[in-house]
């Protein structure tokens, strides 16, 4: 029988070792797996390489787990704002190293990984810094009908850490709204899939035209509780 529901965030993350990287889902505040992020801070697993589309807010979630000092590199595609003084303080110290990509290469280069897609050409970034390598070497350029081009390359994860709304034990998920962002095509990217969700459906429950992330790419389903947090002034359920 397939049941791939854990008992405990604890369990669900267990095995995530040691200079793994991880992708974790969310944008801004939306869908981010603030349960997991605490849990692999728990799980004491070290010099990460984080895939998120920031770096962290105030001092919760990924920033906590930056704070840590178990973050090697972020690759992210908007790690400054207001309150991502965590960040900034490791990244001017010398004490994180960043790849900058931009948001819509981001999910390309992540859903690239899970189609099988062994590299893209994109417009995005050519005769900028971000068409170089990390270790400041040129991209691959070309010129394709008379447009340039710069090559980039799939992310893949060892783990993908994810927020959905409802799940089942077969590892199906919906999630809600602008909540779902990145989770699905981490999901795909990763060889490994935990997701929080708020509610457990029952086997055949959830309609498959509705189902945005199949069970075959998610290996753990863990429920938490659903929480209210504060937002830009509003209250929003996370």
């Amino acid at each position: 029988m397939i049941n791939k529901l854990s008992a405990s965030v604890a369990d669900a993350l267990t095995g995530i070792a040691d200079g793994a990287t991880v992708l974790i889902g969310g944008f801004g505040t939306a869908g981010i797996p603030n349960e997991l992020i605490d849990g692999l801070i728990e799980q004491g697993a070290r010099e990460l390489t984080v895939v998120n589309n920031n770096a962290g807010n105030g001092d919760h979630g990924l920033a906590a787990l930056l704070k840590t000092g178990r973050v090697r590199k972020v690759i992210c595609s908007f790690p400054r704002q207001s309150d991502s003084h965590v960040f900034d303080g490791l990244y001017r110290s010398g004490q994180l190293e960043l790849e900058l990509v931009p948001q819509g290469n981001l999910a390309e280069r992540l859903r690239a990984a899970g189609a099988g897609i062994g590299a893209f050409f994109t417009p995005t970034g050519y005769g900028t810094d971000l068409a170089r390598n990390p270790d400041g070497t040129d991209k691959e350029t070309r010129v394709i009908n008379g447009r340039p081009y710069v090559l980039e390359y799939p992310i893949f994860g060892d783990v993908a850490l994810i927020k959905a709304k409802r799940g089942d034990r077969w590892g199906n998920l919906t999630y809600r709204k602008a909540a779902r962002n990145f989770g699905p095509v981490m999901a795909t990217a990763a060889k490994r899939t935990v997701a929080s969700v708020f509610e457990v459906a029952e086997l055949g429950a959830l309609d498959p035209e509705s189902i945005v992330t199949p069970g075959i790419h998610v290996s753990a389903v863990v429920q938490v509780p659903r929480t209210a947090t504060q937002a830009g002034g509003f209250r929003e359920i996370s």
